[in-house]
Parts: C-alpha cells; structure tokens; sequence
C-alpha cells in the first residue's frame, strides 16, 4: 500500500480578512501569499525519491499560489499513482467494517430542513489510502455527461477537461463537450473578471506545488446529482480545462469538485441560489474498506454527535478550536495554545493523514510507544521513511483496540472527539499484522493538519450555518444504505443521453432552464 500526503495552504492575506465579493469581483482577485505546504512524503513506490525531495523542500517553504480566483486553496498534492495517495473525500459502498458498532436502529438522519430545502445525497467511491483520493459522480449539461470528481473541502473551484483541451491526459470519462450541450454557455468576458486573449471569455489558472498545473475557461451549465438526491439539477459555474499538466494530467478521475468556501465552490452557488441549506456531510469509509457518503444540504444529527466551533474568519479552511490531546486517558504534557499556532488545526479532506507541530508529535509519539510496549516495534515498510510501526497486533481490524489506545482529542468547549485505532494507524504494506502510526510532524510548521485517517468510519457535518463542525462515529457503508432508504429516489429519466450509464447512479432528468437563466451577474456582457 502506498500514498502521498499533501495540504494545501491559504493566501495570507484572505487568512488575516477573508473576503467579502460580489459574485463577479471573486474572478477577478489574485491571490499571492504563503501557502501552508501540502505534504508529500513516504513513498513505497518506485516515484519515492520524487516524494522524498518533495518532502524535504516542503519543510518551512513558503509557496505563492497563481490563480485568477480569489479565495480558492492551492491544492498543493502529488496524485501519483502509487504514491502514498492525499486523501479527499468521496467514498465507495463497501461491506460493513467491524472495527465500528453498526448504525442505532433508534437513530434516524432526515433532512434537517427538509421542509425548507431538498438536499443531494451522493454515493462516493475510491479508497483513503489505495486510491489517494474519493470521488464523486457529477453530470453536466443536456444531455448528462458524467464524470468522477475529486472532492476536495480545501478547493472552491469544479473543473473538468473540456473537449477543446490542448494538453489533457486520458481520463475516466471522455472529456466535456460544451458543443453537445443545449444548456452550455460561456460565462463572457467583464471588467469583473480575468479574461481569455480575445477578451471574449473569463479564465481561470492553478497551480500546484508539485508543479502540476490546470488552466481553461469558465462556463455554465446544468449540473446533476444523481438519482438518489433530493435536489433538482441546477445551473453552476464550472471550469472546462483547456491545459492540465503534471499529476493532473496523469491522474485516473476526471477532475475537481470544490467545497471550500468561495464564491465559484458548489456549495456556495447552492447555498446562493437558497436551494439547499448552508451546511455538508462526508462519510469516509473505514481501514479496508472505504466507501461512504456525502449529503449536500442539511441534516439532522444525531443527538450525541460531537461539535467543535469552526471560525470562518479565521481562515478560508474549515478549521477547528483542537485544545488537547488525550491517549490512552491520560493527557499530553502540552501547552494550551500549541495547537493554536499559524493556522490553527484544519480539517482538510484533501489529505490523507495528520500532521502535529514538532512539540505535540513528540508528546504523541512517546504516549504511543509507552503504551505499546507489548508489540515489537519494526521499520516501515520504506527505508527512505522513519515510520514507526509495532507488529503482534493481528490481522483483525475489529481486534486493534485490544492492542492499541485510545486517543481522545478535546475541543475548546470540552466536548471530546475519540479516536480508534484505524484513525492514527495504517496497515504495514510489507508485514502482515503491523500497523504504523498515521500521525506525523509537521516539519517546523506550527499549523495542526487532520487528514481523511483521523475521520474513518465518521460522519462529518460542515454545519457552515452554525460556524461548527459536527463529528460521529459511525459504520459509513450502512449510513449510505440508511441515506439510500430515508427518501424515495426520483424516477430514472427514459432516454438520459448518460455515458457509462451502467458505472453508478443516473442523475435526474435536466430541468427546464432558460438558457439566460443564469446566476446574478455571471453572463452580463
């Protein structure tokens, strides 16, 4: 097994006094300013040096994201296939896991505002650490075309290749033709926006610290959710890539769906448009299994669900107020603010596992060690990398807490968050029964990073309304199921005009949608 850790960073200045824009005037900011480093590292594939010098200048770098819309993240992540994979957040329906109790019968997940608001309940697919990332499926335009998005809660920008693209690799679907769309527009050039050389159409441009790179025009279209979702297809702002390079080019999903905060993210125009409540659910399936589910919108949750208060002023990041950590109940010898530092501690599924500052991870590693003194302690499975892994625990995934503690993380209104084994451990690629700690140092940065490992088999609620973060131990298999029963999906369209139509869900049939019925702003001449 291997994988690659990465973690974006945001524009200093939006970090400091996020903006405010109108619709339009978002295309048009530049951001420029230091970019928290997305780590890759720890390789157990022939690309590990690539990794290794990656890792190695990451360490303190200070990185300036291009890019022609304000507020997005640098995706700054290495997605090369058999690299230790960054995680994002799409999941795919697998058998149970039996490391987690399944779902309370009692407890039901309904749509928190159902009488207000549909919401999009969405299978996701890929795997935490053999994929590298989780997709979804989305369809655009009339007729449908389907395509596999990475989703990513540090990015505020979907796009996917475009068929007049120059420079794309082959991906899992054909490429989108804006030519077969009836409901296809260009979003026009405006003095609000970054323009194309005949100044004709808005453009956007990103930059990823491995140097991979993705570039195209801004369009608008009808966007699908598929049959299992509530919510009707709607009009959005995508971007249709014209120029992919580096692991973008290489990489197997079509694309990126967004969910960071900014005006362009899917969420956002949603949210705008006053279609779904302010509010998301990711579910990342468990070690083995992967799989899980994403709800765009609200939904209830359950009564002993654990919040943490996420401040939005902060950072363009979902972060959270982390205070303290707890292993095996005993607290770490810490200072209160240590995981306050830079950044403070972000929640970011567009990586695999976490990063602690130098002090916490030392504090972290010697609890760990102290309380597995039981197992041998083995190299990891790359020599390039000082994993620190044990062997002796098993095999059985639902029999690790019987050799491994349990590590509690205590949030600023003293409410706790515990981990189980599978959410700091990771199964050793070369030894079989041995697991090694997915929690790292974060070099000499001071900002606490938590990947997709800390939240398996955890429903995650971005209640972005409420400014917190709502986190619940769950099997997320069985929830997907619970979601697929809790409404009753809409009725296949006859003739959807869906590629790959047997691959996964079909969306619902494209509504009638006036072509000039676009959002405020985006197709003014």
């Amino acid at each position: 097994m291997s994988s690659t850790f990465l973690h974006r960073d945001a524009d200093l200045t939006s970090l400091l006094s996020p903006p405010s824009f109108p619709f339009l005037s978002f295309f048009r900011s530049v951001t420029a300013g230091t970019t928290i480093t997305r780590i890759p590292t720890r390789s157990s594939s022939p690309s590990h040096q690539l990794m290794a010098r990656e890792l190695t200048h990451h360490l303190s770098l200070i990185l300036f994201l291009i890019a022609t819309v304000a507020g997005d993240t640098a995706l700054l992540r290495n997605r090369h296939h058999g690299s230790r994979p960054s995680m994002l957040l799409p999941l795919y329906l697998s058998a149970p896991n039996s490391s987690t109790s399944a779902l309370d019968p009692r407890r039901q997940l309904t749509g928190s505002e159902s009488k207000r608001h549909p919401n999009a309940r969405m299978r996701l697919h890929d795997d935490l650490l053999l994929n590298g990332y989780y997709t979804t499926r989305l369809w655009i335009g009339t007729p449908p075309q389907m395509f596999a998005l990475i989703v990513d809660t540090g990015s505020t920008v979907t796009y996917v290749p475009c068929s007049t693209c120059e420079q794309c690799g082959r991906h899992q679907d054909p490429k989108f033709q804006p030519e077969s769309s009836s409901t296809y527009q260009p979003v026009k050039c405006t003095i609000d926006c970054n323009c194309d050389g005949d100044r004709m159409q808005c453009v956007y441009e990103r930059q990823y610290a491995e140097m991979s790179t993705s570039s195209g025009v801004l369009g608008e279209d009808v966007i699908s959710f598929g049959n299992q979702s509530e919510l009707a297809p709607q009009r959005a702002v995508f971007g249709c890539e014209n120029v992919e390079t580096g692991d973008l080019y290489s990489q197997h999903a079509d694309g990126i769906m967004g969910l960071g905060r900014g005006d362009l993210s899917i969420m956002d125009q949603l949210v705008d448009k006053k279609v779904i409540s302010d509010s998301f659910s990711l579910c990342y399936g468990g070690m083995d299994v992967g799989g899980g589910a994403m709800v765009l919108g609200g939904i209830s949750p359950p009564s002993d669900m654990t919040f943490a208060y996420s401040d939005p002023d902060r950072s363009p990041y979902y972060n959270i107020d982390l205070k303290e950590m707890h292993v095996a109940g005993k607290r770490l010898p810490l200072n209160a603010n240590v995981f306050d530092g830079k950044h403070g501690t972000v929640l970011d599924s567009g990586t695999t596992y976490a990063y602690l500052p130098e002090a916490a991870f030392l504090a972290f590693k010697d609890a760990i060690v102290k309380e597995l003194q039981s197992l041998k302690q083995i190299s990891g499975p790359d020599p390039n990398y000082n994993d620190i892994c044990f062997s002796g625990a098993g095999n059985d995934v639902s029999q690790l807490s019987k050799s491994f503690p349990v590590v509690d993380m205590v949030f600023g209104n003293g409410h706790k968050y515990s981990l189980s084994p599978e959410n700091y451990m990771f199964r050793h690629s070369k030894v079989r029964g041995a697991y090694c700690l997915g929690i790292f140092q974060n070099g000499n940065d001071q900002t606490t990073l938590l990947g997709g490992i800390i939240v398996r088999n955890t429903l995650v609620m971005y209640d972005r309304e409420q400014t917190k973060i709502g986190f619940w131990k769950t099997n997320c298999a069985e929830l997907w199921e619970r979601l697929q029963t809790s409404i009753a999906p809409p009725p296949l369209p006859p003739n959807s005009g869906v590629r790959n139509s047997s691959e996964a869900l079909e969306p619902s049939v494209a509504p009638s949608v006036s072509q000039h019925n676009a959002s405020p702003g985006i197709m003014s001449c």
